[in-house]
């Protein structure tokens, strides 16, 4: 056992970034050494896919809502996992942004990751120049790890809706991406919306209320007195006004973003 302990690998910053982005964008019941991700994981980190997962589920000590939960972590949180839980609090785009450049590195791959992890939203122009595109493959991959985590933490189901088909969904932005950068890649900052509510949501046409109810604009009510009013309007959205949305099991819609959303985009 002495000498297991003294020849046992130690966690390097790129370690903790890999594992911290396995918990972001892996569904809870999936952080386990069964799963073929981890293991393959564990393979390129020259790790047990214990150890691997046990240090993703340790930071689910540190998440507010696994607290709530009464989920806890494996007790043994080190100091740098906890900088490394601050520091995404603080500034979730640089966080996220290493940790994606740390996992490129690990399996030797330095290209942004692939179109249809894109939300709709991003916005991103092309390069012009070697500065911008390095500008371009960050903000890729800023945005491929606020999808991940987004619509994993909503267990790949919209929120208004139910619907699980991951092709039809967005993770929204609350605040938009071009407002606030720090907050690009934060979780709380989303919500797994199908591309019709997500098209609303983006609008103004649709919010949320400090209950996480869904409300409806001025502008839908007004189409509701109409004498021809389509049926895919009630269905899809008068009978669901006033309904709670399903919350994640991770990075509860920060309340703060979403009154952001009601005083300045809603309408």
């Amino acid at each position: 056992m002495i000498q297991f302990m003294a020849t046992r690998k130690q966690w390097t910053h790129d370690d903790l970034l890999v594992a911290f982005r396995l918990y972001c964008r892996t569904p809870f019941g999936r952080l386990h050494r069964l799963n073929p991700e981890i293991i393959k994981l564990s393979e390129l980190m020259g790790r047990t896919p214990s150890s691997v997962g046990m240090k993703a589920c340790n930071f689910a000590s540190l998440d507010p809502v696994q607290q709530a939960r009464q989920i806890k972590g494996l007790g043994n949180v080190s100091r740098d996992d906890r900088q490394l839980w601050e520091a995404f609090q603080e500034n979730a785009e640089a966080t996220a942004a290493e940790a994606e450049a740390a996992y490129a590195r690990l399996v030797g791959n330095q290209t942004p990751p692939a179109e249809n992890e894109l939300a709709a939203d991003a916005e991103l122009v092309p390069p012009t120049g070697p500065t911008e595109e390095l500008r371009t493959v960050r903000a890729r991959r800023v945005q491929g790890f606020f999808r991940a985590a987004v619509l994993a933490s909503y267990n790949f189901r919209c929120a208004i809706s139910g619907i699980a088909l991951p092709e039809l969904l967005n993770a929204s932005h609350i605040i938009p991406w071009q407002k606030d950068t720090k907050r690009r890649a934060d979780p709380r900052n989303g919500i797994a919306l199908n591309a019709l509510y997500d098209r609303a949501f983006d609008r103004g046409l649709i919010t949320f209320d400090e209950s996480f109810r869904l409300v409806l604009s001025a502008r839908l009510r007004a189409k509701a007195k109409s004498q021809s009013v389509p049926e895919q309007l009630k269905h899809w959205f008068y009978t669901l006004e006033g309904t709670k949305i399903n919350l994640p099991r991770r990075f509860t819609p920060d309340p703060d973003a979403l009154a952001f959303h009601r005083e300045t985009i809603f309408r």
